[in-house]
């Protein structure tokens, strides 16, 4: 696989993830998010699955986008799936509700179209 078919795959993946917590959080009130805890779990899991694949984008391609920030996506993960320190629920909530549709809106236009199959 290329480089740039790397990239394509993780943003992919990045995108993804952030259109599943946009998923699950839609419609979802803050206290309901503090209460239900395979909610919150299957959040932290896919910003997780968003960090991971960040910080395996390539430098180069990172460098051209300094628009998204890569850095606190994958110290985010970072938090998460080493557990340093509490892992605040208000700040999950926060990544969710004002980061996550920023970074689909980032992504989006840095993802190349499917082929158009002829059918």
């Amino acid at each position: 696989m290329q480089p740039e078919d790397r990239d394509a795959a993780l943003l992919w993946d990045m995108k993804q993830a952030a259109c599943e917590i946009a998923e699950f959080i839609r419609g979802v009130r803050y206290e309901e998010f503090t209460s239900k805890k395979v909610l919150r779990y299957a959040v932290e899991r896919q910003i997780l699955v968003i960090g991971e694949a960040a910080a395996h984008v390539s430098a180069t391609f990172r460098d051209a986008y300094p628009e998204i920030p890569w850095r606190s996506i994958i110290a985010q993960r970072n938090i998460l799936a080493h557990e340093y320190g509490e892992i605040l629920v208000e700040r999950i909530w926060r990544v969710a509700t004002e980061q996550i549709p920023k970074l689909i809106k980032l992504l989006e236009p840095l993802i190349p179209k499917a082929p158009e199959q002829d059918a």
